[in-house]
């Protein structure tokens, strides 16, 4: 590795780097990866990717069909308070990874998200093991938006679905191939076509509660009174306890729409001065979440009862959005083809970010030895390329869907994605803590040596790692109710854990690894790293710039 190609460091430093000593783990891999190799990335990498665009890909990049179209789903199994409810704890829960990845993404900014934290803070095996759980993940998820596009597109026009599928797919290769940059705008346009749109039905909302629509009904809390009140029987099951099980049974559509919301470091290496724009993504959590999901969700239970039979309609279009019924009922007509057009453009941006986030993670691992090392090339463009073209084969997967059995198989592989998100989020608050209980046995005061710290911790990341466990464990409850066994409901609720274990002790057996004991985590020369390398002051905002709030 050479060190001539590190940006700032002069040689006499980098030399005193590679001469100090780690305690036990590793010293010479460690000492030249924490030392040198993180700059060696970032000068093998393009920085395409500006702060408004890490701030807007942070703001809505994660929103789409789960908000839009899935959060029916919700209500009509919780009932208006247990699917707001639902999206409210989700919501506090996931900020915690969101502010862990922040704060560990602001230190080590390297490609590939927590399988890179994974590897230096916590255990090579885990890295190795998650980091193939997010692959696979990323390989069923492209194909999977893509059908949801060729789906939507079913609103306007009737035509093979295998044709939109071979026309989105062309567009996320091309898009994948290109500059960065090419990404950071389409996301940047993507996500503020959300964000209007969310606005828009949010206002929408509160109108026609109001009694301000086309009918001058006023609604007010009707819908949270009757026909069930403000929770839904689940199962048949009567009382306090059927109540309950439609509320934790509405987690599973809480947890679809915020999958994804933690990869504001995944492309960490190709954003201009990460140490500033990851932190201010990640500060932004929980007017996000507050403004975005948990607002928009308890709009939607004002409008919408949770009785309506078109709630339970499987069109895969607008027409079974609570937002779009809701429209229908108050007799207004245009809002299903502005939803769709915004859904269809959602569809493509999460299968845009998956292109990306899948490259990154799959060149992350070759980087340091957990995947071929064929996937280390780059194109003229700085683009991971043969990692991309993998992901571009998968895409025939999406074809699966225009054959019934096939479609079937193809939603087992869907289901178990939303799980392998969970999974993933318990494996970067268990990283996060190890590298928190690192900083503390190495005497280091993470508020005052780090570029930025993370509220609300140890006791946010514990709680959330117990609540995902528990969710984790009890996804597939049902399929031990007497009469309701459902075995695509069993293999992708608890197929993910198997998978991980298997993958994780294989690798241990084979490679011989031992998670890093706190003193040995590497911190310090990351810290010195931090310190030696600062990025420039910000541009002092003047005029008009004074009022952007979304990306400043």
């Amino acid at each position: 590795m050479s060190v001539s190609r590190a940006r700032s460091l002069s040689e006499e430093d980098t030399i005193g780097f590679t001469e100090k000593k780690l305690p036990t783990y590793d010293t010479e891999l460690h000492e030249v990866d924490t030392a040198v190799g993180q700059l060696e990335e970032l000068n093998t990498v393009r920085q395409g990717l500006h702060q408004r665009h890490i701030q807007m890909i942070a703001l809505a990049g994660t929103i789409g069909t789960g908000l839009f179209l899935s959060s029916g789903k919700a209500i009509v199994n919780a009932g208006p308070l247990g699917a707001f409810l639902a999206y409210a704890i989700i919501g506090l829960m996931v900020s915690s990874v969101v502010l862990g990845v922040g704060e560990m993404g602001a230190l080590v900014p390297l490609n590939g998200g927590v399988v890179r934290y994974a590897e230096l803070f916590c255990d090579p095996a885990l890295a190795f093991a998650n980091g193939w759980n997010q692959i696979y993940s990323y390989i069923i998820s492209i194909p999977a938006e893509i059908v949801a596009a060729a789906v939507v597109l079913e609103f306007w026009i009737t035509v093979n679905n295998a044709i939109w599928i071979t026309i989105f797919g062309l567009l996320m290769t091309v898009t994948a191939l290109l500059f960065v940059r090419i990404y950071g705008e389409l996301e940047f346009g993507f996500s503020m076509l959300k964000i209007m749109l969310i606005i828009g039905v949010n206002i929408m909302a509160l109108v026609v509660t109001c009694g301000g629509g086309p009918n001058h009904t006023s609604i007010g809390f009707q819908f949270w009174r009757s026909p069930y009140g403000p929770f839904q029987q689940y199962l048949d099951i009567s009382g306090p306890l059927g109540q309950f099980l439609g509320f934790w049974t509405a987690f599973n559509n809480a947890l679809y729409a915020y999958s994804g919301i933690e990869g504001i470091t995944v492309a960490a290496a190709e954003t201009k001065n990460p140490r500033r724009a990851i932190p201010m993504a990640a500060k932004r959590i929980f007017i996000r979440i507050l403004l975005f999901y948990v607002l928009t969700i308890f709009m939607v239970t004002l409008v919408v009862s949770s009785a309506d039979p078109d709630l339970l309609g499987s069109s895969g279009t607008a027409s079974a959005s609570p937002f779009v019924i809701a429209a229908r009922n108050a007799g207004i007509k245009v809002v299903p083809s502005i939803i769709n057009a915004v859904v269809l453009t959602s569809a493509w941006s999460s299968g845009n970010s998956s292109m990306l986030g899948g490259s990154r993670v799959l060149y992350g691992m070759a980087v340091h030895g957990r995947a071929p090392a064929i996937f280390k090339r780059l194109n003229r463009f700085t683009i991971p390329y043969v990692a991309v073209i993998l992901y571009t084969v998968f895409i025939a997967l999406g074809y699966m869907t225009l054959s019934n059995s096939a479609s079937t198989v193809f939603t087992w592989l869907q289901d178990i994605v939303s799980i392998a998100a969970l999974v993933n989020w318990i494996c970067i608050l268990i990283v996060y803590l190890r590298f928190q209980y690192g900083c503390k046995k190495q005497g280091i005061n993470r508020h005052e040596e780090l570029p930025w710290a993370a509220p609300f911790q140890p006791w946010g990341s514990w709680i959330s790692l117990i609540m995902f466990v528990i969710l984790f464990f009890t996804g597939g409850y049902s399929t031990f109710i007497h009469g309701d066994w459902s075995t695509e409901t069993f293999i992708s609720s608890y197929f993910n854990l198997p998978f991980i274990l298997i993958v994780y002790f294989a690798y241990k057996w084979w490679m011989k690894t031992k998670i890093i004991a706190l003193e040995d985590i590497p911190i310090r020369p990351f810290i010195e790293q931090y310190r030696l390398n600062p990025e420039p002051e910000p541009t002092p905002r003047t005029g008009l710039r004074r009022l952007n709030i979304l990306w400043s």
